[in-house]
């Protein structure tokens, strides 16, 4: 069955974000399947969540950009995420602070800024989804990045990175030198 669901829906992700209606359409399929099937996603985003919390693998950025994309890649809008670090880089927690439509989230720094001192983070990693699917930073995703590490800079607080998670694929404005 497991076989035949990936076949279908084309590959694990397209399974993972497929809707109820969707997902029914498969014989044996239905609302009781896709309940299951929700509840191990939600294990899973909180096992990665666990991970680093605990400060084990936040020192790989793949752990990060899998969490990321557990949070982000199967949201039909833009959400824009801030994960706020202590002084050793350890989660504090991840928040999602803004919400917006298909295409775009407004973002405002002085909520980003007052986010980040209410939880005493030392450091940031910013993130946010392109539901088109296109990875590449917009001019507007790069004019942010650079506002909300100047209104953070003068707080000392770091930003770390930011990631534009794209289906199954994420950006790192870090690793492309662009921070």
């Amino acid at each position: 069955m497991g076989r035949d669901m990936t076949q279908h829906f084309g590959s694990l992700n397209g399974l993972f974000s497929a809707s109820l209606a969707e997902f029914s359409t498969m014989n044996g399929l239905g609302p009781a399947k896709f309940a299951q099937l929700q509840a191990v996603l939600e294990l899973g985003r909180r096992s990665l969540a666990e991970a680093l919390e605990s400060g084990n693998s936040f020192n790989s950025p793949a752990a990060v950009k899998q969490y990321l994309q557990l949070l982000l890649m199967h949201k039909a809008h833009e959400s824009f995420l801030v994960l706020f670090l202590d002084v050793k880089n350890r989660l504090i927690c991840a928040e999602e602070l803004f919400r917006g439509t298909l295409s775009q989230a407004s973002v405002y720094p002085r909520e980003v800024v007052k986010a980040a001192l209410g939880h005493n983070a030392a450091s940031v990693m910013l993130a946010h989804n392109h539901p088109s699917g296109t990875m590449e930073p917009s001019s507007a995703d790069l004019s942010l990045t650079n506002t909300l590490k100047q209104a953070l800079d003068l707080v000392d607080i770091r930003v770390l990175d930011h990631f534009i998670v794209a289906g199954s694929q994420v950006y790192s404005f870090a690793e492309h030198g662009q921070l």
